[in-house]
C-alpha cells in the first residue's frame, strides 16, 4: 500500500465519522517556543489550551513534522528520520475513550478491501498507563486480550505539553513484527520486534507546575475532555509495504535509489555507503519541505536546520564520490515527484523550491572550499608544532564558522595523519546546544503569555477590521493589558495593550508595518505605536496613555495616522508592481519570498539563482513606471483560494491560506492574494525608483526602492550631485561617464608607477643588506625594519630578493619586518642550504610574530605573520636572531 494511500484511507475513515479534515500546516510554527512543527498536535494546541475555537469538535489531519535532535543518528538507525508525517484524529471536548479505542482497532484490523489496513488481530498489542483500568477494559471489549494489554509508567504512557495545561495517560498500539526482530514479551520487551504505530492521548486532566516528562501536579479533570492521537505514515508504511526500515519505504526510496544511480552506488553493499545513501534521501526529503514551506537557509534559527539539513545531504553525496558534482536538482525533483501526490503544492512551486536549493548546493560547495583551505591551515600548525591532534576549538571553529561537518573534519585528519579532539569538540557542541536549551526553556513561557489573548478573545468574539474602508471609527475598549496583565484601566504614562471591538487600524502582516495614530475617550489619549494579532481574529493596540485614565467598556473615536497609512499603502501596492515586472522579466521562478513595506520605501524579496543584472532592473523599473501612468484602477475583492490560483492571482512562496482569500488587481497587469491596504489607482504611487538589489541567502535576492515624494526627493538629489560633478569637471551630463572613467584609469595608472617607484626604492638596498649578513657558526643572517608604510608585498619581495643574492650552498635567513599602515608585519625567508641545517621560516615568523602580540606562520622557505604592537619591532627582530643562533647551536627545536 503506498503512503499516499495510507494517508487517503486514513482521512476517509475518519470523514466517514463526522470529522471535519483539516489540511497539513506549514512547518514553520505558530507557537513561540517552537522553530518547526515536530508533533502533529501541535496545530492544535491552541483549541486544547482554549486560546482559539476550533472549527469543529472532530477533526483529523495528516501534519507534516519535522524533528532534528537526533540527527546524527539518522542513517545509522532504522527510526531515526528528521522528517515524518502524523496521522491524527482530534476530538475537543467531543468523544472519548470509548470511542477513540474503538476507531483506532476498526481501522487497523478491517481488511484492506473494505477500506481498512488489514493488521491481523493477533499482532496488535496495547500498553495503558498504570491504573487507566478504563481503557483496559475497552480494549478488552473490542476483542484485545488481556496477556496482551501491558501497564507502564509516566515515561511511556503519559503526556504533556510540557507547560501547565491539559495531560493525561495514554494507550498506545503496538504491531509484532515476528521473532526475527527480537525476543518475545511484548513491548515492554523490545521495541524494535514490537514497533508502535498508533498512541492515543487522553487528555482528562489540568495539570499546573510542571517540572519534567514525570515530575508535574494535577490541579483536577478538565470540564471537557480531549483526544489527540497520531499515527506515523511512514512508520505504518514500513509495516504495510514489507520493508524493515523508514528509509525504504515508497516515497523515501526513490530518492535513495536516485542517489545510488547519480553516485554509482549500489545500496546494501557496504555499511558506509549505506548510512550515506540513507541520510541523503532523508535530508533531500525534509529540506524540500521546509524551503516549499517558505523557510531560507541562513546561519539562525530554522534557517541553520535547513542550511544543516542541506549540508549533511552535499557532504553524504561527497563521500559517495560526487566531488563537485551539483546532483540536489535531482534529487529535489525526485523528491517532489515522489512527494507531490500528497502535496499537490510541491509540483506548483517547483521552480522556487529548486532556486533555493540549487543555490545553497552552490554556495556550500565553495564554503567546503574555503573551509579546506582553513583547514590546511591549521594542520599545517599542528603540524609545525610537532602536534599530533587538531584542536576541539580549531574542529568547531570550522563547524560552527565556515560550516565544515566534523565527519568531514576527521576523515581529512586522518588523511593528514592526525588525529581530532573529538572530546573537546563535543564540550563545545554540548555548551551550544545548552545555551540554545537554555533559550528555548526561557521562551517556554509562550503559551501562558498568550492565554490573556485567549480570554479576551472569547469575550470580544473576532475583531471586526474596517481599515480597508476608512481611517476612522467610533468603538469601544474590550480589553486593556499592562505587563501583559489584565487590567480595568489604565492612567497617564502607563504602556498598554487594547482591544476595541472594532478598528480602523491595520496590524502588521503580510510585510505591511502596522498603522499608527490615536485612541480618544471623553478623558483620555493613547497614542497607538503599533498594532499585532498574537491571535488570529484578535487586533492588539500597543501604546502609551498620553493624557488621563482608560477605562474597560470606554467608548472611544479611533483615528489611524492618514499620511502615514497612504504612504505604506502606495508602497504596498508598489511591492505588487515589482513583484509582476520581476516574473515578467525573470520568469516564474522570481516568487515572492518576503517583503517590507514602509513609509516612502519598500523591499522584496524573491527566489533567484543569482544576481540581476543592471539592465533588468532598469527594464522593470520602466515598465513599473508605465503602469503608473497609465492609472490603473486598483480593486480588491473575496473569493475561494481555487478559484483565485486559475484566475492566475501570484501568492507569497512558502505561505499558507484559508479557504476564502482576498485578490488585490491593478488593471489587468498584477492580481495577487492579498490582506494589506492598498491605494486607489496606480497613479497615486506618483513614481518608483529602484535602489538597488543584493542577496540576503542561498537563492534569494532583495529589491530595495523608493516610491512617490521619497523618490521624487531621492532623484532631486541625485540631480544636484550630478549638476555639482559636471561643474567641478567642466563637462556635460552625458559625457561624466566617460570623463571620470578616464580619471579613474589615470589614477590608477599613477598609483601603480608609484608602487614601481617604492618597490624599487625598498629593492634598492637588497644588495646592501645581503654584504651586511652577520655569520653564526656559518649561517648568514639579515634582520632589518623597513621604512614604515612599506607594504607586506614589498616586504615579502625584498626578504626573497635578500635570499637570493647568497650562494646556494650558504645557509641564509633573511627577516625583514616593518609596518604598513598601524599593525606591523614579518616575512621570514630560509634558503635550501638553511634548511638542510634545520631553520624554518614558520618557526622564525612564530617567534617574532609572538612578540608583536599576534600570530603567523607559512612554509618552511617563507612565512609571513602579524601582531597588534608596532612599537616592539625591533624586540621581535632581536628575538628572532636570538632563536636563529639557539637554533643553530642545538638548543631550540
Amino acid at each position: 500500500m503506498e503512503s499516499a494511500e495510507i494517508a487517503r484511507r486514513f482521512l476517509r475513515f475518519f470523514e466517514e465519522r463526522g470529522h471535519k479534515i483539516v489540511p497539513s500546516a506549514s512547518l514553520i510554527a505558530e507557537d513561540p517556543t517552537l522553530l518547526l512543527v515536530n508533533a502533529g498536535m501541535v496545530p492544535f494546541k491552541p483549541y486544547f489550551l482554549g486560546q482559539r475555537k476550533p472549527p469543529a469538535a472532530r477533526l483529523a489531519s495528516v501534519q507534516k513534522c519535522v524533528r532534528t535532535p537526533d540527527i546524527e543518528e539518522v542513517g545509522k538507525t532504522t527510526r531515526h528520520a528528521t522528517f515524518f508525517q502524523m496521522l491524527g484524529n482530534f476530538s475537543i471536548g467531543d468523544y472519548f475513550k470509548e470511542s477513540a479505542i474503538p476507531f483506532a482497532w476498526e481501522l487497523l484490523t478491517r481488511s484492506e478491501s473494505d477500506g481498512g489496513f488489514g493488521f491481523p488481530e493477533e499482532k496488535l498489542w496495547v500498553t495503558v498507563y498504570l491504573d487507566d483500568d478504563e481503557a483496559i477494559d475497552i480494549w478488552r471489549k473490542v476483542g484485545v486480550p488481556a496477556d496482551r494489554i501491558q501497564r507502564r509508567g509516566l515515561e511511556d504512557n503519559y503526556w504533556h505539553m510540557g507547560v501547565a495545561g491539559p495531560g493525561g495517560p495514554c494507550s498506545e498500539i503496538y504491531y509484532d513484527r515476528g521473532p526475527e526482530y527480537g525476543r518475545d514479551g511484548g513491548p515492554v520487551a523490545d521495541e524494535d520486534r514490537y514497533l508502535e504505530v498508533w498512541n492515543n492521548v487522553f487528555m482528562q486532566y489540568q495539570l499546573s507546575a510542571v517540572r519534567s516528562k514525570v515530575d508535574f501536579d494535577v490541579a483536577g479533570e478538565l470540564p471537557a475532555k480531549n483526544i489527540d492521537t497520531g499515527m506515523g505514515l511512514e512508520r505504518m508504511a514500513t509495516i504495510l509495504q514489507g520493508v524493515d526500515n523508514l528509509y525504504e519505504i515508497d516515497t523515501t526510496y526513490k530518492i535513495l535509489d536516485k542517489a545510488a544511480e547519480l553516485t554509482k552506488t549500489r545500496y546494501g553493499r557496504e555499511h558506509r555507503a549505506d548510512v550515506s545513501l540513507r541520510v541523503i534521501a532523508d535530508h533531500v526529503r525534509t529540506g524540500t519541505m521546509l524551503v516549499a514551506d517558505g523557510v531560507a537557509p541562513s546561519n539562525e534559527g530554522r534557517g541553520y536546520v535547513l542550511r544543516r539539513i542541506l549540508r549533511r545531504s552535499i557532504r553524504n553525496l561527497r563521500l559517495l564520490g560526487s566531488g563537485d558534482e551539483r546532483y540536489m536538482h535531482e534529487l529535489t525533483a525526485t523528491t517532489i515527484d515522489a512527494m507531490g501526490e500528497t502535496y499537490p503544492e510541491l509540483k506548483t512551486d517547483a521552480p522556487q523550491i529548486h532556486a533555493v536549493i540549487d543555490a545553497e548546493e552552490a554556495s556550500f560547495l565553495g564554503t567546503l572550499r574555503t573551509g579546506t583551505a582553513i583547514f590546511d591551515v591549521a594542520v599545517e600548525e599542528t603540524k609545525r608544532k610537532s602536534g599530533t591532534t587538531l584542536s576541539g576549538d580549531q574542529a568547531f571553529q570550522l563547524h560552527d564558522t565556515y560550516g565544515f561537518p566534523i565527519d568531514l573534519t576527521l576523515e581529512m585528519a586522518a588523511e593528514q595523519g592526525l588525529k581530532v579532539d573529538e572530546e573537546g569538540f563535543r564540550r563545545l557542541m554540548k555548551e551550544q546546544r545548552e545555551r540554545a536549551k537554555a533559550d528555548a526553556v526561557a521562551k517556554k513561557t509562550g503559551n501562558l503569555d498568550i492565554s490573556v489573548f485567549g480570554e479576551l478573545l472569547e469575550r470580544a468574539g473576532k475583531v471586526d477590521f474596517l481599515g480597508y474602508d476608512t481611517t476612522t471609527a467610533d468603538s469601544s475598549v474590550i480589553g486593556i493589558l499592562v505587563d501583559g496583565v489584565s487590567v480595568p484601566a489604565a492612567g497617564a504614562g502607563a504602556t498598554v495593550e487594547v482591544v476595541l471591538g472594532r478598528t480602523p487600524f491595520y496590524a502588521e502582516g503580510g510585510g505591511q508595518l502596522a498603522d499608527q495614530g490615536v485612541l480618544r475617550t471623553s478623558g483620555a489619549e493613547i497614542d497607538v505605536l503599533d498594532v499585532q494579532t498574537p491571535l488570529k481574529g484578535l487586533i492588539v493596540h500597543r501604546g502609551k496613555v498620553r493624557t488621563g485614565e482608560l477605562k474597560v467598556g470606554d467608548e472611544v473615536q479611533a483615528e489611524v495616522d492618514i499620511e502615514r497609512r497612504r504612504a505604506i499603502s502606495r508602497s504596498h501596492s508598489a511591492t505588487h508592481l515589482v513583484h509582476r515586472g520581476f516574473k515578467n522579466a525573470l520568469g516564474e521562478t522570481a516568487a515572492q519570498a518576503g517583503s517590507e513595506n514602509s513609509p516612502g520605501r519598500f523591499r522584496f524579496d524573491f527566489t533567484a539563482a543569482g544576481a540581476v543584472p543592471p539592465s533588468v532592473l532598469r527594464d522593470v523599473e520602466d515598465e513599473v513606471n508605465a503602469v503608473l501612468i497609465n492609472d490603473m484602477k486598483v480593486n480588491a475583492f473575496y473569493t475561494s483560494q481555487a478559484e483565485a490560483r486559475a484566475m492566475g492571482a501570484l501568492a507569497m512562496f512558502g505561505e499558507k491560506y484559508g479557504d476564502e482569500v482576498r485578490v488585490v488587481e491593478i488593471g489587468d497587469y498584477s492580481r495577487e492574494l492579498c490582506g494589506g491596504t492598498h491605494v486607489h489607482s496606480s497613479g497615486q504611487l506618483g513614481l518608483v525608483k529602484v535602489l538597488g538589489e543584493q542577496s540576503v541567502g542561498a537563492g534569494v535576492r532583495r529589491v530595495e526602492a523608493l516610491v512617490g515624494l521619497d523618490a521624487f526627493r531621492f532623484l532631486a538629489r541625485e540631480s544636484l550631485l550630478v549638476a555639482q560633478v559636471s561643474e567641478q569637471l567642466k563637462a556635460r551630463r552625458e559625457e561624466l561617464p566617460e570623463r571620470i572613467d578616464g580619471i579613474v584609469t589615470r589614477l590608477r595608472t599613477a598609483e601603480k608607477e608609484l608602487e614601481k617607484l617604492r618597490s624599487a626604492q625598498v629593492l634598492q638596498i637588497a644588495g646592501e643588506l645581503a654584504t651586511q649578513a652577520r655569520d653564526l657558526q656559518g649561517v648568514s643572517l639579515v634582520t632589518h625594519r623597513a621604512p614604515d608604510g612599506t607594504g607586506a608585498d614589498d616586504l615579502r619581495k625584498l626578504a626573497l630578493d635578500v635570499r637570493g643574492r647568497f650562494p646556494a650552498d650558504r645557509p641564509a635567513v633573511i627577516v625583514i619586518a616593518g609596518v604598513p599602515s598601524d599593525r606591523p608585519v614579518v616575512v621570514a625567508a630560509v634558503n635550501e642550504a638553511g634548511r638542510e641545517r634545520g631553520l624554518k621560516a614558520g618557526k622564525l615568523v612564530g617567534v617574532a610574530a609572538k612578540a608583536l602580540g599576534g600570530g603567523g606562520g607559512g612554509k618552511d622557505d617563507v612565512a609571513q605573520g602579524g601582531g597588534t604592537r608596532p612599537e616592539s619591532v625591533d624586540d621581535a627582530l632581536r628575538q628572532v636572531e636570538q632563536a636563529t643562533a639557539e637554533q643553530i647551536t642545538g638548543q631550540l627545536g
